[in-house]
């Protein structure tokens, strides 16, 4: 009896899994490429839409002309026009660094913004890759 319970609870998971945009695998997550250029003591940002859960990354994978310089990120939730929702998380970030940002994601509108950490002297143009189901 405990055992049938114990499939029945299981399957019950697995169908709501599914029926609600279950998680991806990482490895099937789409990449999308942004690029920009951020003045001193300014951002860039973009927005993206994720239509399933999973997890995701964000990487620096250009930077010029000083590309040893680091860079902000922040990862936030937006409300489809502009970069103005709740911070999910916030990193410095270094040209072909492993990814500073990392986490589950779950299905909605989302931005990235590109940040002067306050060292920058001239405009830095920029490439960040966001990894999302």
């Amino acid at each position: 009896m405990r055992a049938a319970c114990v499939a029945v609870v299981l399957a019950v998971a697995g169908l709501l899994t599914v029926s609600c945009n279950g998680l991806v695998d990482p490895s099937n997550n789409v990449t999308e490429t942004f690029s920009g250029s951020v003045s001193p003591q300014g951002y860039d940002f973009h927005l993206f839409s994720v239509s399933k859960n999973g997890e995701i990354t964000i990487k620096v994978t250009g930077l010029a002309p000083i590309d040893n310089q680091p860079i902000g990120l922040i990862w936030a939730q937006s409300s489809g026009a502009a970069c103005d929702g709740q911070v999910l998380q916030s990193a410095a970030a270094s040209l072909n660094q492993p990814s500073p940002i990392v986490g589950q994601i779950f299905q909605g509108t989302y931005c990235v913004l590109v940040y002067d950490l306050g060292i920058l002297s001239s405009a830095e143009t920029y490439t960040v890759s966001v990894s999302h189901p």
